[in-house]
């Protein structure tokens, strides 16, 4: 991984060079995988995510005006931006998660001189591994220090978090931005959605991360999670005169469910279920890593997927599948989906010495199955945002 990122940076100066001239700081932030606790975030509850090695590159220098010119690798396009302008406003366009950082920065009381940027990304792109927030935090990062601020990387993550509410229109939780800024090397993170509380749980030797990219994402994505959260709210408000004070449902318990749960209409009822039975899936897998039970870790992640294929209802059947067949080959602690669901990736728990099987049992039957080519990788839990030297 020293060369690959060896040879990364000196491509991106090269390239810097070429758009812009000068020599550039290089800067760069983690996609996430959430080994369990999927839909809970914007409902104030609990996620284990890790970071892992896929990033979004920034490589910046400064400008004595107050332009802010990005070019992306990517789509090879270049954007240019004034920081002056009063009332900016998005366009519906990757710059965006760009221009919004910069905003909300700005309207934080960061001032900053402009900046030329020149971004690539290597977390793929509507995989559900969380390229966003990979780019959010990697463009603050980079104007933050480039104009010599000091900002808590919690206070970064919110920041982040509100460029994608409020400037790019995505109603997003707090979770994607919080692992990129607070990711550590070998270890997952335990985080509360509601106070931003967060423990460190290590990941246990010999074990792999490895994840599946179903190469599918089904267009219905963005509207489904928008009315998920909906139906989140009015199961909240259906009960609150049972639970005065509650707040979201990350404050009701599996057994207030048993007792009101009835007065919930079917399909409300079966998305608060997922939602307080995740929250507890949580815990205790947090709980099972910590006494190193590696079998019970598995059977929660197991139990997370099933109640996001049939109460959640945003798996699909290639996820589905994906997950079928990862629980029938050998080393295999858990499988489940991660991410917002309808497509993208699956994350497995893999004894370390049978990810090289796994991996190629998994893009033939995968294969055979669905006639996709699946995108297999395996990654350990990586540092969050840095500067590369």
């Amino acid at each position: 991984m020293e060369q690959d990122k060896n040879k990364t940076v000196a491509d991106l100066r090269e390239r810097f060079r070429a758009i812009y001239g000068g020599e550039p700081r290089i800067f760069r932030a983690p996609g996430r995988v959430n080994l369990i606790g999927e839909h809970t975030d914007y409902n104030d509850g609990f996620v284990m995510p890790a970071a892992i090695e896929f990033y979004v590159w920034v490589a910046i220098g400064s400008r004595e005006d107050r332009k802010l010119r990005v070019y992306s690798v990517n789509y090879s396009e270049r954007i240019e931006f004034d920081l002056e302008e009063k009332n900016p406003s998005r366009r519906s366009h990757w710059s965006d998660y760009v221009r919004g950082v910069a905003v909300m920065l700005e309207r934080d009381g960061h001032r900053f001189s402009g900046a030329d940027i020149l971004i690539r990304g290597d977390v793929p792109i509507g995989s559900g591994l969380s390229s966003s927030a990979a780019i959010e935090v990697a463009t603050g990062i980079a104007l933050l220090e480039t104009s010599g601020t000091a900002i808590d990387r919690v206070k970064l993550a919110k920041l982040c978090r509100q460029a994608e509410n409020e400037f790019v229109g995505a109603r997003v939780g707090i979770m994607d931005q919080f692992i990129s800024c607070c990711g550590r090397a070998g270890q997952s993170l335990m985080l509360d959605c509601r106070s931003l509380e967060f423990r460190l749980v290590p990941i246990p030797r010999g074990v792999t991360l490895v994840i599946c990219n179903t190469m599918v994402k089904h267009e219905l994505a963005s509207n489904e999670y928008n009315t998920r959260r909906a139906e989140c709210a009015e199961g909240v408000h259906i009960l609150s005169p049972f639970l005065p004070g509650i707040r979201a449902l990350r404050d009701v318990t599996v057994a207030d469910l048993e007792r009101y749960g009835h007065t919930l209409p079917e399909t409300i009822h079966k998305r608060c279920r997922h939602v307080v039975t995740e929250n507890l899936r949580v815990e205790q897998a947090v709980a099972a890593l910590d006494r190193g039970d590696l079998e019970a870790f598995g059977r929660r992640m197991i139990e997370s997927h099933r109640s996001l294929r049939d109460d959640y209802a945003v798996s699909c059947a290639e996820l589905d599948r994906m997950v079928e067949l990862a629980q029938g080959v050998k080393g295999v602690f858990g499988s489940r989906m991660t991410g917002g669901g309808f497509g993208g990736c699956t994350i497995n728990v893999i004894a370390s010495e049978m990810a090289p099987d796994f991996k190629e049992h998994i893009a033939h039957s995968y294969q055979q199955a669905t006639q996709l080519s699946p995108q297999i990788f395996a990654s350990p839990a990586a540092e969050g945002a840095s500067e590369v030297k």
